[in-house]
């Protein structure tokens, strides 16, 4: 009886989320993250089928697992079968059902246990499929847990059609950097703090990636270990194919110098300097940099170039400091908490810079943030729990800075 109760909650549940939708992508996400936290599950998915390619690839996912570069072909893998047939899987016990050989999961590092995969029906055709993995308690998923998750998909399924969703997946990114099994833990006298968990995520070039977590997570301390700031304990670090998990003070020092753009929270810049000097300045230590004033020109602040930051307001300042971050030309700009100083207003047109360098200069762009409105600009949302990816998301249409509110 209180199994029922607890799905049945589940099931009104994902009812508001699909019916009171705001954001599709949104309303599907909240869903997935109901079936997973209702089956006490490590992990989840939703697929969605590209008819131009016949291709699977995850709109969204929750667990330690990054799988947002996978793709897999209709057909073959549980997920492709699923979709392929239009018939739920459940694996009950994977090590002694014949029919399992893995799954993408696996591929990730987290070994399947047990598994449900039901597919996504709308009124014409199979668009896709949701999957669940390992019950954290160790037990094995039955035939009620497989029917709760075919309810959720059905009324998916309905809400797709009734609102539309137009998945483009084809695209799949060229990766820059990859953190695998990234721990990291700080002696505090006799005590060992662990702030990373197992960190497992891939970045990919030009796109923007929003980070989100409560204070503490481990958030920040995963930017540091990926922009050189810091230093995992344990896995590793692969940047532009290259083991970068123990680098030399020498290479460190040449890819914080060319490769990597800093945007802090504190601006950081030199008060004895004007604004064209302190990006002059940066610009100096690198063999190709952009025309400092180009930067300047950037950021719109070419009638600011000769003011000094005590002459300037808190969003200029921040300005002058995307400036500083940008001249260099870098791969990777890594911001922590660019906004969380600044007021609305201010902070729309310094998330309007950011986004012009996404889309002109083609870096990637990592921000932690605590602010979930922010995430709406992103490529990808990756929120952080307890030292792990608790999820990563796509956004199939981010939005412009001009069109956020909060």
């Amino acid at each position: 009886m209180a199994e029922e109760k607890r799905f049945t909650k589940a099931t009104w549940q994902i009812m508001e989320q699909l019916l009171e939708v705001d954001s599709l992508e949104d309303a599907l996400s909240g869903s997935l993250e109901i079936i997973v936290e209702t089956l006490n599950s490590e992990a989840g998915a939703i697929w969605f089928l590209d008819r131009k390619t016949d291709r699977l690839s995850p709109l969204f996912h929750i667990g330690p697992a990054d799988i947002s570069n996978i793709i897999v072909e209709n057909g073959l893998g549980l997920e492709g079968i699923v979709t392929k047939t239009g018939k739920s899987v459940i694996v009950e016990d994977a090590a002694n059902d014949p029919r399992f050989d893995g799954t993408v999961f696996d591929d990730s590092g987290l070994e399947t246990k047990t598994m449900i995969c039901v597919p996504l029906n709308n009124l014409h055709d199979i668009i896709g499929c949701v999957q669940v993995v390992n019950k954290k308690d160790g037990s094995l998923y039955d035939a009620e847990e497989l029917q709760l998750c075919e309810r959720m998909a059905a009324l998916a399924a309905i809400t797709i059609d009734e609102n539309g969703l137009l998945v483009d997946l084809s695209e799949k990114k060229e990766v820059f950097a990859v953190l695998k099994d990234v721990t990291k833990e700080y002696q505090t006298g006799d005590t060992v703090l662990r702030v990373l968990k197992g960190i497992n995520l891939e970045v990919y070039r030009n796109e923007f990636v929003v980070v989100l977590g409560e204070s503490g997570c481990g958030k920040s301390t995963m930017m540091n270990i990926l922009g050189g700031m810091d230093f995992l304990t344990d896995g590793t670090l692969i940047i532009e194919g290259k083991d970068f998990s123990h680098p030399s003070d020498e290479e460190l020092t040449r890819f914080r110098r060319n490769t990597v753009g800093f945007i802090f929270q504190a601006y950081n810049l030199m008060p004895n300097l004007t604004a064209q000097e302190n990006v002059e300045f940066i610009a100096e230590l690198v063999e190709h940099p952009m025309d400092p004033a180009e930067a300047i020109e950037k950021v719109g602040l070419t009638e600011r170039a000769n003011n000094y930051p005590g002459q300037m307001s808190g969003g200029q300042q921040q300005r002058v400091s995307i400036a500083r971050a940008i001249v260099k030309k870098p791969q990777l700009i890594l911001a922590d908490e660019p906004t969380a100083a600044l007021d609305y207003t201010t902070s729309i047109e310094v998330l309007s810079v950011i986004e012009g360098i996404v889309r002109d200069q083609g870096s990637t762009v990592m921000m932690v943030t605590h602010n979930p409105e922010i995430a709406k600009m992103a490529d990808r949302v990756v929120k952080v729990r307890n030292g792990r990816i608790a999820s990563i998301k796509k956004n199939m249409h981010p939005l412009h800075a001009q069109e956020l509110v909060w």
